[in-house]
């Protein structure tokens, strides 16, 4: 029986003490849920947004490609005696490029020559007897006849030689070379592409909503891959068929290319700005975060008092074109409000921030990055 009364008053003894200790850790964490806590700021970039002067344009991609661009060929087939240019070598119009054995067409030439020869003088000879009237109309008109096959003949010879020396057809600048030295060249042979590369034609299509917005003479800026400063040129055509698939038009423009530093086919970005002026709020692109439910910046709220941190606030903004590293705000920022535009990504509603530009991300409208 004492035994029991025990083992009763060491499990009573027990329980008050898990009761004791429970009742502490209870006070404890009420205490502390009790306490504000928040998180640390965040270090940021800001930016006040400003309203800029902003000239719209319709952008699209596009192609070059040459003003006169042909793949030079012979006309008539023989052995390569002559090679007198080096791929991508400049030329000018009627320079010779290939020269085809002319052996045979220059015998036949001189025997047509010489019989050109003896037809005129039999002419003259004709001529004379009529005059003197010791000959008749008919011998003279045989005569006349005669000498107008044999100028023929000439003629037809001069032109076997002709098209066996390949010149060029106009000014421009060759491609690599597809024949050698001795080589037989059958007719229609390729020598060497020939493109006229100053100035270039650019190539690019617009929707149809954009027709009235174009037009021959309108300015057009062209920037290509690689080359870090833009090219600006003319609108010189706008087709006049809409593809039906697409329902897009082709836009032709002439660029000036001096230094023949864009060539044929290569990709490029075309902008033709428009006469119409806007003014929008302008922020760096880092500022917008892009969601598919909505693009956004945080705005950045003073403090409420000295002690407390700015916060910030999420904003949804309707963006509208980008230039360089800048995008304007159509709706959603005023100016003059401050944006948050490097380090957003770990931001929310109503975070506190501290603001850090020391080291601020780019903000220009004519970016020109060390890896281009």
């Amino acid at each position: 029986m004492k035994k029991a009364i025990l083992v009763f008053l060491a499990v009573l003894a027990g329980l008050l003490v898990v009761g004791v200790l429970a009742g502490v850790k209870y006070n404890q964490i009420k205490v502390q849920m009790s306490q504000t806590w928040a998180m640390p700021p965040e270090s940021v970039t800001s930016l006040v947004a400003e309203e800029e002067e902003w000239v719209p344009a319709i952008k699209a991609v596009g192609s070059t490609a040459a003003v006169q661009g042909v793949t030079v060929s012979t006309d008539q087939p023989g052995i390569v005696t002559k090679i007198n240019f080096e791929s991508g070598q400049h030329v000018k119009e009627g320079d010779l490029l290939v020269q085809l054995d002319v052996t045979q067409e220059d015998a036949q030439l001189k025997s047509a020559l010489a019989q050109q020869k003896l037809a005129a003088l039999n002419l003259q000879r004709q001529k004379n007897l009529l005059t003197n009237r010791v000959s008749s109309q008919a011998d003279f008109d045989a005569a006349q006849a005669q000498y107008d096959q044999t100028t023929a003949a000439v003629l037809e010879a001069q032109s076997r030689v002709s098209k066996k020396t390949i010149k060029a057809p106009f000014t421009g600048v060759l491609g690599i070379r597809m024949v050698n030295l001795g080589q037989y060249l059958q007719s229609g042979a390729q020598v060497a592409p020939l493109q006229s590369l100053d100035p270039i034609y650019v190539n690019f299509w617009v929707p149809q909503q954009n027709l009235a917005q174009v037009g021959a003479g309108q300015p057009v800026k062209i920037r290509a891959e690689g080359q870090p400063e833009p090219f600006e040129g003319k609108i010189n055509a706008v087709d006049s068929v809409v593809d039906e698939a697409t329902r897009n038009i082709r836009v032709q423009a002439t660029i000036p290319n001096p230094r023949g530093v864009l060539r044929a086919g290569m990709f490029v970005n075309a902008e033709v700005p428009l006469p119409n002026k806007e003014r929008h709020v302008v922020v760096p692109n880092t500022s917008v975060q892009y969601a598919p439910y909505g693009d956004m910046v945080y705005v950045v709220e003073a403090a409420k008092d000295a002690s407390s941190p700015k916060t910030v606030r999420q904003q949804v903004v309707k963006i509208g074109e980008s230039y360089g590293d800048k995008v304007t705000i159509l709706e959603g920022v005023k100016a003059g409000e401050e944006v948050v535009t490097s380090g957003g990504f770990k931001l929310r509603q109503g975070s506190a921030v501290t603001i850090n530009n020391q080291i601020s991300p780019p903000n220009s409208s004519t970016p020109n990055p060390e890896d281009s």
